[in-house]
């Protein structure tokens, strides 16, 4: 009878043993975490959306196998500290993922902790470009960060032509690092932050400290103003903007943040009228039949509490990503299991509990679960590229209207600007040409749909530094009166000119560059722009390829390229000078064409006619004078014959033509001093090993050496037309390679030289000022 018991309680004990087990390696409940601050806009419709995917998720037993998703919350109540605390208690409890941290700064903390235990950490709003470097492999962002953002700012600013902004944020870890991406992104389109207004953070910002720094920005010269904050901060920043009058000529971009308050709550009364004309981006969530039922659904969902914003979507998509990288994970049977940390528990328990902590053994798979994850989402498309950053981000682009906005564009990494939907350039070639780049028509502050100019002259601001070249010869163009030390000359009377045609002053100062010894670079004056030396510069600057790569310029207003001068050799004249219309050749063959006519018209006209008659040498003499007689239209002789006054009619024609030329060539012998160069043009240069004469600090050295290939050593340093002239004459060069106009000033006082050959830049360069 015991052996009996035995054998049916051993059996019975393995079985339950074998239950218990799988039980424990398959929980019924799947634990992820989320923290947010729930009384903002964000967290309060993140936490309405995640609840939402959750109910999906756990009433489709396909994707978990019958097992639930659980949720927990953790409010961190606008506190980084009770965040973190948050996050240590989702990690002391077998979470297996964490959606959040809200804010960055609380991201960067616990994602260290999510690398020691391999927790993955999800945030659609944590979106500081530096998340998601490589030092944070378990930190995923699931909305598009802001480095995409800053982009589209920066490509809104290059397309309306502002140069220079105001950025206007909160001293947060996020805020900052958005902020040094757009500085990075309006550098790369050769634009700049002129000027940082920076604010204490959400809490601790006073709307005295708001209204220091608005008095600050109203004074400087930049009229485009970035606003990066959070709700309450920016709705204060613009309603006190609004009290400083700050509307007319300004132009307004507000980040994420205000289409997020426009889509979620009702903006009315000040707050409505401050933002008149502001633009703002929204993240780009394609239509589909998916999102239009969510959105038919948000209303029962939210009870009518608040409205629904992308951020929302973002945070639905977030859940459903997790799941499937779970259900993929057990699918293929894995375990859900933690363990202790050895390095964790040797810390021992104490108050703060740190041993409690245990890392998620199948942390990576989940992971690169979700990194593979390749779905169609209420977003749209969700996957992500190889740097763990999403795919096709995209941004629309509104214009705010009354309690409203109107929406004027999209921005996308594809093709930048466009009136059109980002899917829709998906299935064409892309093309971020400036031609390309399209926004609808703006209702700027102040509702006008003028555009603004983006700038005025600071209040305590400094003149323009107009960088003018101090050159030692050709100073018709440019120069320094030494008595009265003005500036004068073409480039200069052309500049005040243009000034005289602007609708305000422009305060402007000219300082001289160069050393008053030789003329200066122009390459170095131009890139003195670039380093800020100077704000601008005016003389007679060409155009080249290189230099408009790091400066803008003016309409041109000389036209140039370079030229060959040469000398000339004077044709000495004699008694002889009339036999040099024609050639030897040429005479010689006349003269035959002359003998040839007589015994032409000889031959049919001796039979006939008596005065081709007589003895042979009357009929010789008769053939060579009629001939040549011919020449003078001087011959006695008539033609009787049909045939010979056919031939006699059309040798008298070209007798004619003859005539006229040797006259025409012999009288410009006779009357004009003709002279011949030695050298032909830019051809005969490249073809020889003579010398060559350039301007000092003209581009023409760089362009013979580079484009050319003319040696350094055939080069020779010119500073001065005299120099010009006298190396010319000594024979020191063979030739002078300048700019048209100068070369045009130089033989206007050198007569015994001239252009040989044509213009033989590429593409012909033009004098301007660079700005």
């Amino acid at each position: 009878m015991k052996l009996n018991l035995l054998t049916v309680v051993v059996p019975l004990s393995v079985l339950v043993i074998v239950v218990l087990s799988e039980k424990n390696s398959r929980p019924d409940n799947v634990r992820i975490g989320a923290i947010f601050s729930f009384g903002t806009i964000n967290g309060r419709v993140a936490k309405i959306a995640m609840k939402a995917a959750i109910e999906d998720v756990n009433s489709d037993p396909r994707i978990l196998g019958g097992r639930k998703l659980v949720l927990f919350t953790h409010d961190s109540n606008y506190s980084g500290f009770l965040g973190i605390i948050g996050g240590l208690q989702f990690l002391e409890t077998d979470t297996v993922a964490i959606i959040g941290p809200q804010a960055s700064g609380m991201a960067h903390i616990l994602s260290n902790l999510a690398n020691e235990l391999h927790v993955p950490m999800l945030s659609f709003t944590a979106l500081d470009p530096s998340l998601s470097s490589l030092q944070f492999p378990y930190f995923l962002q699931t909305a598009p960060n802001d480095l995409y953002q800053m982009t589209a700012i920066a490509d809104m600013v290059s397309y309306f032509g502002y140069k220079e902004v105001v950025a206007i944020y909160t001293d947060d870890e996020q805020s900052r690092g958005t902020i040094t991406a757009l500085g990075d992104k309006l550098a790369e389109r050769r634009c700049k932050i002129s000027y940082k207004a920076i604010l204490s953070p959400e809490a601790f910002a006073t709307c005295e400290e708001i209204m220091n720094q608005l008095v600050k920005v109203s004074l400087m010269e930049s009229r485009v103003i970035v606003v990066h904050a959070f709700a309450v901060v920016g709705l204060k920043v613009f309603e006190l903007a609004q009290r400083l009058k700050m509307d007319n000529g300004y132009v307004w971009i507000a980040t994420a943040w205000l289409s997020t308050v426009l889509d979620s709550s009702p903006v009315s009364g000040d707050s409505a009228k401050s933002i008149q004309g502001v633009l703002t981006l929204r993240p780009h969530t394609a239509d589909s039949t998916r999102k239009k039922a969510f959105e038919s659904r948000w209303k029962k969902l939210s009870n009518g509490s608040i409205g629904l914003n992308p951020y929302g979507l973002y945070a639905y998509d977030t859940v459903l990503m997790i799941a499937n990288a779970v259900r993929e994970f057990l699918e293929r049977g894995g375990i859900i299991s933690f363990t202790n940390d050895p390095i964790l528990s040797s810390l021992g328990q104490g108050v703060l509990n740190i041993s409690a902590l245990s890392k998620f053994d199948a942390g990576k798979q989940i992971l690169a679960n979700i990194l593979a994850t390749n779905m169609t989402g209420l977003t749209g498309q969700i996957a992500f590229h190889p740097d763990k950053s999403m795919i096709r981000p995209s941004f629309d682009i509104l214009n705010v209207i009354g309690e409203g906005y109107k929406q004027i564009g999209y921005w996308c990494n594809y093709s930048g600007l466009s009136t059109v939907p980002p899917e829709i350039l998906y299935n064409k070639a892309p093309n971020r040409s400036s031609a390309n780049q399209q926004l609808h028509g703006v209702m700027w502050p102040g509702r006008t749909t003028v555009k603004p100019r983006g700038w005025v002259f600071p209040h305590n601001g400094r003149p323009l530094r107009i960088g003018i070249p101090d050159r030692v010869s050709y100073k018709a163009f440019i120069s320094e009166d030494e008595k009265t030390n003005e500036i004068h000359g073409y480039c200069v009377d052309v500049f005040l000119a243009a000034l005289k045609l602007l609708p305000y002053v422009v305060p402007h100062e000219f300082i001289l560059f160069g050393d008053k010894h030789k003329n200066p670079s122009y390459s170095e004056l131009v890139n003195l722009i670039t380093t800020g030396v100077f704000d601008a510069a005016v003389g007679d600057i060409a155009i080249v390829t290189n230099r408009t790569k790091i400066v803008d310029f003016t309409q041109p207003y000389i036209e140039s390229g370079l030229v060959v001068v040469a000398p000339l050799r004077k044709l000495s004249s004699s008694a002889w000078a009339f036999l040099r219309p024609f050639t030897a050749p040429m005479w010689v063959v006349t003269g035959a064409f002359f003998i040839m006519v007589g015994v032409v018209v000889w031959i049919l006209e001796h039979k006939i006619n008596d005065d081709f008659r007589g003895p042979p040498k009357k009929q010789l003499i008769t053939i060579l004078w009629f001939g040549f007689s011919t020449m003078f239209f001087a011959h006695r002789e008539n033609t009787v014959s049909s045939l010979g006054r056919m031939v006699l009619i059309i040798w008298l024609f070209v007798v004619l033509i003859i005539t006229s030329s040797y006259t025409a060539s012999l009288t410009s012998i006779l009357t004009v001093q003709q002279l011949a160069p030695s050298i032909r043009g830019i051809e005969s240069l490249i073809t020889s090993n003579d010398r060559i004469g350039f301007q000092v600090g003209s581009f023409a050295e760089d362009y013979l050496k580079e484009e050319i290939n003319i040696a350094k050593s055939r080069l020779v340093p010119l500073g001065s037309p005299e120099e010009y002239a006298d190396a010319l004459k000594n024979g020191s060069v063979s030739a002078i390679v300048d700019e048209r106009p100068y070369m045009e000033l130089f033989l206007s006082n050198h007569c015994k030289f001239q252009v040989v050959g044509q213009e033989f830049t590429k593409s012909g360069h033009l004098k301007e000022t660079p700005l």
